[in-house]
């Protein structure tokens, strides 16, 4: 069986999709970090690498990458994934 495999929007380095944290733009355009990936809409992918979010977060690459303005919440939210807590 192939394990879907997805990049990280930092440091572009594939990975298998259940070893990264999915931003999704959903269809009525709100942005939310998703932690059980089960929301439809438009994805990007980053690594659990803190060094990866600081870059995501210094180049605005998800912002780029889902045609919208991250906002602070979102980026708030990602965090408390990496740290953790899967909310």
């Amino acid at each position: 069986m192939s394990v879907p495999m997805r990049m990280c929007a930092a440091c572009r380095t594939r990975m298998a999709k259940q070893d990264l944290i999915r931003v999704v733009r959903t269809p009525d355009g709100k942005i939310i970090a998703d932690a059980r990936d089960k929301v439809s809409g438009r994805g990007a992918y980053l690594c659990r690498n803190p060094e990866c979010f600081k870059k995501v977060c210094k180049s605005r690459a998800l912002d780029r990458m889902l045609n919208a303005e991250i906002t602070d919440d979102t980026y708030e939210a990602i965090a408390s994934i990496l740290d953790g807590n899967n909310g």
